[in-house]
């Protein structure tokens, strides 16, 4: 007699039945008049030893099953989430801390973000080539790190060879529990492949892919927290990530000089470029900089602000994969 099966379900999901009861056993309690079998208990009313062990033996066994359905689940989700066809896993990590020491004021939760009931892991999946390594998306993956369970695994597609040692490694080293799914709350999962720009794909089935560093930076940021309420503020925080990209990273000399003056004197203003308070827009100011070679040349505010975004801790993988 089968103890589970496993049974394909439309949509590609795979479907675990487990058994509610594996045993069923008899009242073995010592008490006069009950019809107790004797063999099964101790003159003094407790429970023969045995069937203790036998007892904790199928709670291991529930416990395994349950284990297997979750992690079935989970594999299931990896299976239909694009570029299933990876042929070499290079590292995966988990990282927590309390939901109460994030960085960000007014934090998110996967549930608002994500939905509910995805199973028993939400995968993203980020597209990158190496040659232009996506700086934020490594400064968000530590943000995130700090505030859920991440299980993060780094893969080379077999578009690309010779991928750098600091690019396999760049979200940290595997962790022994790597294997079990059901532990972690998000999957995020870099992929270094030969594609035009960075794209992402969450694990809901037919979802078109973000593309673009900056689009999957926003997305990636708003699990951590929502964008400014006030429509000025986040029309500022949005300017500078587009400023960021398209004229600091990707525009010519003069346009990164314009770039810098103007870093320079919003920062000589307020300490961070859109309020009070770190937000996307320094992130993505920052690691474009750095992408840019423009650190030496920058200006004194701007030096300052370098040293700020550093002293916080999260930018340190942009840094270090830059060295």
């Amino acid at each position: 007699m089968s103890m589970y099966q496993v049974k394909p379900i439309c949509g590609g999901d795979i479907k675990i039945d487990l058994p509610t009861c594996m045993y069923k056993l008899a009242n073995i309690h010592a008490q006069q008049g009950t019809g107790c079998n004797p063999e099964h208990a101790l003159q003094n009313g407790e429970v023969d030893p045995a069937v203790k062990a036998l007892e904790a033996r199928q709670n291991e066994i529930m416990r395994k099953l349950y284990e297997l359905k979750a992690a079935v689940e989970g594999l299931a989700k990896t299976v239909t989430t694009p570029d299933a066809d990876l042929d070499l896993t290079v590292s995966s990590s988990l990282s927590s801390q309390s939901s109460s020491s994030t960085t960000f004021k007014g934090t998110t939760d996967l549930d608002t973000q994500l939905g509910k009931d995805h199973g028993a892991l939400r995968d993203i999946v980020v597209n990158a080539n190496p040659a232009h390594p996506p700086l934020t998306l490594l400064v968000l993956h530590s943000l995130l790190s700090q505030r859920y369970r991440v299980l993060s695994t780094v893969h080379v597609h077999s578009s690309v060879a010779g991928v750098p040692p600091q690019l396999l490694s760049c979200l940290g080293p595997r962790h022994a529990d790597s294997y079990a799914r059901q532990m972690f709350q998000l999957g995020f999962t870099l992929i270094w492949k030969d594609v035009p720009k960075v794209e992402m794909k969450f694990s809901i089935q037919n979802m078109c892919p973000i593309k673009g560093e900056a689009n999957v930076a926003r997305f990636l940021f708003k699990l951590l927290a929502p964008y400014p309420s006030d429509p000025a503020l986040a029309t500022l925080v949005d300017s500078w990530v587009d400023t960021a990209f398209f004229q600091l990273l990707d525009g010519s000399a003069k346009e990164r000089a314009a770039v810098l003056r103007a870093l320079n004197s919003a920062l000589g203003r307020n300490p961070w470029l859109a309020g009070p308070d770190v937000s996307l827009a320094d992130i993505t100011c920052y690691c474009c900089v750095l992408q840019s070679g423009s650190v030496s040349s920058a200006p004194a505010n701007v030096q300052r602000w370098l040293k700020s975004c550093e002293n916080l801790g999260y930018f340190g993988p942009a840094k270090l994969l830059l060295q």
